[in-house]
């Protein structure tokens, strides 16, 4: 009888956890859950700038989120860290090459939540915004349905099936996938150059002056206060799954791009400062062999063949390009 009593009162647990009428945890038949090793991402962020949120809102006293930094949220998820936003905090990510909407999900973002003991999840929430010009952010249509009778508190759990388009919604290791074709018909944003992501914290305070709110204004009941240095959504990745080249032959004026040494065995040096700039490599068929952006103003190119290849660069809207030789 007691483990019959035990059998029922655990799924009766569970069960008070998929209650709502959006895809469940990982694992569970609906779910729409990525697992980081899925074959399904060809690129993840490869730059990423931070705007850290108070450990507290309500008690600035307490300073900002400190654990990780830029370079916590570029990679594959396990591999750099998390980056901890803070309350209302900020993470605007670019990538090597522009996202396009294709078919199904086009992106997918990475959190560290876990397991609570009472059997739910500990989830910290965060808006999801894009843009196609690097200034005007559009943002993905939010839903919380969560009690707000009653707050969450420090360590509570967040039931999956009550959100949508949140990032945090699923745990550690499985990524919270996103459809560009949700923000359709809107003026400013060409779907298929998608340039930034921004992540926007969300704050989970029930009191009016902290709350933030849904696309229905509905307030956002998650994890607060988390007044550690560790403080809000922790940003640990950003997967894409349908991205293109940065499109470096549509630009009409090219400029004679100046490298040393030429021919390279290992590292390249450019004459001029391109740190921040777009680059690929192309074969002499034309196909790309390699892309990214430049964090120092060299690059590492022991991983090329011997051969001859086009170097192209993008920097501040100016189009660079020069022969290169492996050796």
């Amino acid at each position: 009888m007691r483990l019959l009593i035990t059998t029922i009162f655990a799924l009766m647990t569970l069960s008070s956890f998929a209650q709502g009428p959006y895809a469940p945890a990982a694992g569970i038949s609906g779910t729409t859950a990525m697992h980081k090793d899925s074959s399904v991402f060809v690129a993840w962020a490869d730059h990423c700038s931070i705007n850290r949120g108070y450990q507290n809102i309500a008690n600035p006293s307490l300073g900002l989120a400190t654990v990780g930094d830029s370079t916590s949220a570029t990679g594959a998820p396990n591999v750099n860290g998390v980056v901890s936003l803070g309350d209302g905090g900020s993470a605007t990510l670019s990538f090597p090459g522009v996202i396009f909407d294709g078919p199904g999900h086009d992106f997918a973002i990475f959190e560290n939540g876990f397991s609570n003991i009472d059997g739910g999840d500990f989830l910290e929430l965060a808006f999801v915004e894009v843009s196609s010009d690097g200034v005007n952010f559009f943002r993905f249509p939010a839903h919380s349905l969560t009690d707000t009778s009653q707050a969450v508190g420090s360590f509570g759990s967040v039931d999956p099936t009550q959100i949508n388009n949140l990032a945090g919604k699923y745990l550690l290791n499985y990524g919270t996938p996103f459809d560009l074709a949700e923000l359709s018909g809107i003026n400013g944003l060409d779907l298929q150059n998608i340039t930034h992501l921004r992540i926007v914290d969300v704050v989970g305070s029930l009191n009016n002056t902290y709350a933030t709110r849904d696309t229905a204004g509905r307030k956002i009941n998650d994890p607060y206060p988390t007044a550690f240095t560790q403080s809000g959504f922790d940003l640990d990745a950003v997967g894409v799954v349908h991205i293109k080249s940065v499109g470096l032959a549509e630009k009409e004026n090219v400029k004679k791009l100046s490298i040393y040494p030429n021919p390279v065995r290992k590292h390249l040096f450019f004459n001029e400062q391109l740190i921040g700039a777009e680059w690929e490599i192309l074969n002499l068929s034309g196909r790309l062999v390699k892309n990214g952006r430049l964090a120092k103003n060299q690059m590492n190119c022991s991983e090329l063949k011997s051969g001859v290849y086009l170097l192209k660069l993008i920097h501040q809207n100016e189009l660079y390009q020069a022969k290169l030789i492996v050796e």
